[in-house]
């Protein structure tokens, strides 16, 4: 693989996790995962927006930071790979979708006064896919406080994901439209979006249908 830190992203329940895992098994690479799962004011928000956004995303800030800080300052004595699935911009494009006003100005501050100290991706994946097909996955994986989600909630992430990706002149993104894909289950899927992974691009945004 010509890259060697990969972000996979997505919107919730486009795959991340699934695809990092395997790309990373696959590569022998580091794999960082992003611990959410005992995040105290998630179920929280989901229950009530209005009052728990701002400490979950501050929370979420937090905790990606100091992930990302660890895990990729370590020395790798041998030149590995790394691959993620989430980068820490994702705190940003969440904090607009989620917050307002003043919380969100704040957030964006103390946002930006953090990134410099994170090395960006050499290559940024998003997984794209439509809202019935991410909410056929939400309600399979059956985490509790994520069945709630609305098709306008997903739609507003997505819209707020492209608004960011479209801007990134300076960074490879690929944007992978999965919609006929099941890289989980079909061997011949996984390896089609490996070798699209490991193509030559420009810095830049580029759109592929598999």
């Amino acid at each position: 693989m010509r890259y060697r830190y990969i972000a996979i992203e997505g919107n919730i329940g486009a795959g991340k996790t699934s695809l990092s895992t395997r790309l990373a098994e696959d590569l022998g690479a580091r794999l960082i995962l992003e611990e959410f799962a005992d995040n105290p004011f998630l179920p929280k928000f989901y229950e009530e927006p209005g009052r728990y956004a701002f400490p979950l995303e501050l929370s979420f800030l937090a905790e990606r930071f100091s992930q990302l800080k660890r895990d990729l300052d370590q020395p790798d004595l041998f030149g590995g790979h790394v691959v993620s699935d989430y980068f820490l911009s994702k705190s940003l494009i969440f904090s607009r979708n989620n917050l307002h006003g003043d919380e969100y100005q704040l957030f964006s501050r103390m946002f930006h006064l953090i990134i410099q100290q994170i090395p960006r991706p050499d290559i940024l994946v998003y997984l794209y896919l439509d809202i019935p097909r991410l909410r056929e996955n939400i309600v399979k994986r059956g985490r509790p406080y994520e069945q709630a989600i609305s098709p306008s909630y997903l739609e507003s992430v997505q819209s707020n994901y492209f608004d960011f990706i479209r801007k990134q002149e300076d960074q490879r993104v690929l944007i992978i439209d999965t919609n006929e894909l099941d890289f989980v289950n079909r061997e011949e899927d996984y390896e089609r979006i490996k070798a699209l992974i490991d193509r030559e691009y420009d810095k830049g945004v580029h759109q592929l249908i598999p």
